[in-house]
């Protein structure tokens, strides 16, 4: 895993007022490692957002503004819901001899899944495993070869060889699938029911004659 240097600002600012903080271009965070007190910084907001939204695990050198450093990981952040942009971040420290949690991307290898090419759709569904290892064993993220995918096959958790960290999600959890294609239903078309226009039956006019005078017509 690729470690990165991030360079914070010792906060002292807190409550509504960080807002002035943001205004210039700078994100509020908290440094936190058991056993020691917690640690408020602001940190630039550009180099943030790129270590959010990396498609990498990385360990952080943070280069705090008194000359200190801190090994940590991104643990948590809040993004606003409008613009998408980080508003305040947690750092986890870690030490070399204990066990961490931490979120690893899942990356799709191999070439077109053959599902794919039978007209299926292919579904990747989780983007990130959380997993438990010590920090030298962290990867940068986790493979997974899909190419040999038919329509209606996928990959779960349980299918992953995890070396040297274990895996934090329900086994059953699926990751990839290959969906059949979208078959568009045609309405049926149904000739209109024509009913048969019969004329009443015309009913002779003038008088009935009466008993008897039938024969004496004849």
């Amino acid at each position: 895993m690729a470690e990165v240097i991030l360079h914070a600002e010792l906060r002292e600012i807190f409550g509504k007022k960080v807002g002035r903080l943001r205004r210039e271009g700078k994100i509020p965070g908290v440094f936190y490692i058991h056993g020691e007190n917690n640690i408020t910084v602001a940190l630039p907001e550009k180099s943030l957002t790129k270590l959010i939204h990396s498609t990498e695990a990385n360990l952080i050198n943070l280069k705090l503004s008194d000359g200190s450093e801190k090994k940590c990981i991104i643990r948590d952040y809040q993004l606003d819901p409008i613009t998408e942009k980080p508003v305040h971040v947690d750092l986890q420290g870690i030490r070399a001899d204990e066990q961490l949690t931490i979120e690893v991307p899942v990356i799709i290898t191999g070439a077109t899944p053959q599902g794919i090419k039978d007209g299926g759709m292919l579904q990747h569904i989780i983007h990130k495993l959380k997993i438990s290892c010590l920090p030298k064993d962290i990867p940068s993220h986790i493979e997974i070869n899909g190419e040999n995918l038919l329509i209606n096959q996928s990959v779960h958790v349980r299918d992953i060889k995890a070396e040297n960290f274990t895996i934090l999600e329900n086994e059953s959890t699926t990751i990839l699938a290959v969906l059949p294609p979208v078959v568009e239903k045609v309405a049926e078309v149904v000739a209109p029911v024509v009913e048969e226009i019969t004329e009443p039956e015309v009913v002779g006019k003038g008088k009935k004659p009466a008993e008897g005078e039938e024969k004496a017509a004849e």
